[in-house]
């Protein structure tokens, strides 16, 4: 009898095989050269034109900051290629085995359905991180045009990506394991997509719990990633979510099961992922990778603002109010890290604001400690510091001016990236796919 040690292995290098016959795979190697390409060009362009226009002045660092000019945009294009071309590699991985038999053939061996989809799941991202080469390209490129590479960012915005790939080949596979037709899981797996991406709209009209769903959902996550921030709940409940998916697809590839059992098992397998999302929700650690501290305040003020306790915030905006969202992305969210305890609450009779800006009290910020309030109308990140200071009576720190950053401005061109990923790559791609197909 076969160890169960050489049946890993034989199912690794059958599923290995099967990934390079795949023409989808193929086409997301060949597509991720133009894709990235296209980002990377258009913000070194960007990036150069902004530092030989405006210098190294005190107050622009973060414009100059690769992590937000650079690494964002073109990291971007893997979150396309991620929603829009890994689908359906991991459905051609795994409607091929149901398509020509192989499945049936398959669960006659003892090997867990775990490990299958385990193994399916391993060549998968394998196949997603040699997509990853053209990204992984860029980095040598800025290092050559005399760019700065702060690494911590850098990873973390790797990070994200591996995760937001892992989520849709999780997806992936559990659509494809309980459809009988590849295009049928196809089109469910796009509506997941647009799905999620109709949850961040209806978070931003109507915010509430809405607005605290629609921070889960991949798009949210890789934003987080691409500011430099890992976030300990949001990377748990992406790895449960990863989890539970596989764990799904592993009880539908049981053909020999009952349906009503499969059924009953994939319930079960939802509650149980339900409750650790929801235990998820309340883990708060965070780590601000980035190197200008952007998701962040300053050393001083955070060791001010963590000895503060029991603040409420009552902000009367409306969720389409651009002072909302200043408020929320450049103060708020800050806060929130380093007070556990902080309380928001928003006020509006509509979800646009605009027939709310004559009443008396529209646009107001009321900050509550204690017996204490005060109110503003400012939505600066200093502003609201200020007045939170005010009301704690707390004397602010002094400023440290080694504290500001002052950014890595580079007024370079794209020299050789067009070739590189116009050309090369392709070039190199599609032989590969050419001798890999002629030899089946």
């Amino acid at each position: 009898m076969p160890s169960r040690r050489s049946s890993l292995i034989w199912l690794f290098d059958k599923e290995w095989r099967e990934l390079m016959a795949s023409r989808a795979w193929w086409v997301l190697l060949l597509a991720m050269g133009p894709l990235v390409g296209i980002s990377f060009i258009d913000a070194v362009r960007i990036y150069g034109e902004a530092s030989g226009l405006h210098g190294t002045s005190t107050g622009v660092g973060e414009a100059f900051s690769p992590l937000v000019g650079i690494w964002a945009p073109t990291f971007s294009s893997c979150e396309l290629a991620a929603a829009f071309l890994l689908p359906f590699v991991g459905i051609r991985l795994m409607a091929g085995d149901r398509q020509n038999g192989v499945l049936k053939l398959e669960l006659q061996h003892p090997t867990p359905a775990v490990f299958r989809i385990g193994m399916k799941m391993l060549v998968l991202m394998a196949g997603w991180l040699i997509a990853l080469i053209p990204a992984a390209a860029t980095i040598a490129l800025w290092k050559g045009y005399g760019g700065s590479v702060y690494s911590p960012e850098v990873a973390t915005v790797a990070f994200g990506h591996l995760l937001n790939a892992g989520l849709t080949i999780a997806l992936a596979l559990a659509i494809a394991s309980f459809t009988e037709h590849p295009a049928t899981a196809a089109i469910l797996a796009l509506t997941v997509t647009v799905g999620t991406w109709i949850l961040n709209f209806v978070a931003a009209v109507h915010g509430g719990v809405w607005e605290r769903a629609a921070a889960y959902t991949p798009t949210a996550l890789v934003a987080q990633f691409q500011h430099g921030l890992i976030r300990l709940d949001v990377t748990l409940i992406a790895l449960a979510l990863i989890a539970g998916g596989l764990g799904l697809a592993a009880i539908w590839i049981r053909l020999g099961l009952a349906v009503r059992r499969r059924i009953a098992e994939s319930l079960v397998l939802v509650l149980a992922v339900a409750v650790v999302i929801f235990a998820c929700t309340f883990v708060r650690p965070s780590w601000d990778m980035s190197e200008n501290r952007m998701n962040s305040f300053s050393e001083a003020d955070e060791a001010a603002l963590a000895g503060i306790h029991n603040l409420r915030i009552e902000a009367h905006l409306a969720p389409e109010d651009g002072r909302r969202t200043d408020l929320e992305q450049h103060a708020l969210v800050k806060l929130r890290r380093i007070m556990p305890g902080l309380r928001v609450d928003y006020v509006s009779a509509t979800s646009v604001g605009l027939f709310e800006q004559t009443t008396e009290h529209y646009g107001e910020i009321w900050y509550e400690l204690g017996a204490r309030k005060t109110v503003s109308r400012i939505t600066s990140a200093e502003g609201v510091i200020e007045k939170i200071y005010e009301i704690a009576g707390v004397t602010p720190p002094p400023e440290n001016e080694t504290d500001l950053f002052r950014g890595h401005p580079l007024a370079a061109r794209p020299t050789g990236a067009a070739l590189v990923f116009y050309f090369i790559w392709p070039g190199l791609v599609a032989p590969g796919a050419f001798f890999i197909w002629r030899k089946r």
